[in-house]
């Protein structure tokens, strides 16, 4: 009897959408824990403090329309990683509230192929300072958009419903008219 080969687990097809790729793999869902990110719900109040903007933008690799987010940093506390993210992807910077506001849940493909559960905890970022000069830029494209039309833009059902939702906590910008 000959030995046999060490299994290999099959690789999804990345021509395939990414639901189609988890069902040739299952496995890979449930491999591990969900694992943790931190994202920025940005806003600003447009029209003298009327109307409320969202921040949107695109991801790198899709194109997709996403909020920042990213993985936690050493050193740094969840509201704090959202704030960095929020500047390093879209050049903003303002109030952050140091309470979650909401979570969703999404599938992140990963550099290696892989396929893994995340789980978003959002915090609010009032934005006051707006940059033109910040590390991603050039690889996204950055749009203010009413909460109905960010929730109509963006993927996850969990998202949607957060931004349907929204309601800024924070201060209001004085009225200027």
């Amino acid at each position: 009897m000959t030995p046999s080969k060490k299994s290999r687990k099959p690789r999804p097809d990345k021509s395939q959408p990414l639901l189609r790729q988890l069902a040739a793999v299952p496995e890979t869902l449930f491999a591990g824990a969900f694992r943790q990110q931190y994202g920025a719900l940005c806003f600003r109040h447009g029209n003298a403090g009327s109307e409320v903007e969202i921040l949107v933008i695109t991801s790198r690799e899709s194109g997709r329309w996403v909020i920042p987010k990213g993985w936690p940093m050493k050193g740094k506390k969840p509201f704090e990683a959202a704030a960095i993210e929020a500047w390093e992807e879209a050049g903003v910077r303002g109030v952050v509230k140091k309470k979650p506001v909401g979570r969703y849940t999404y599938l992140k493909e990963l550099d290696n192929g892989d396929v893994a559960p995340c789980i978003v905890d959002m915090f609010q970022i009032e934005v006051t300072d707006i940059s033109g000069n910040f590390k991603e830029r050039g690889q996204r494209i950055l749009e203010w958009v009413s909460p109905d039309e960010a929730a109509r833009r963006v993927r996850e059902i969990e998202l949607k419903s957060l931004l349907v939702q929204f309601e800024a906590h924070g201060r209001k910008k004085p009225d200027r008219g």
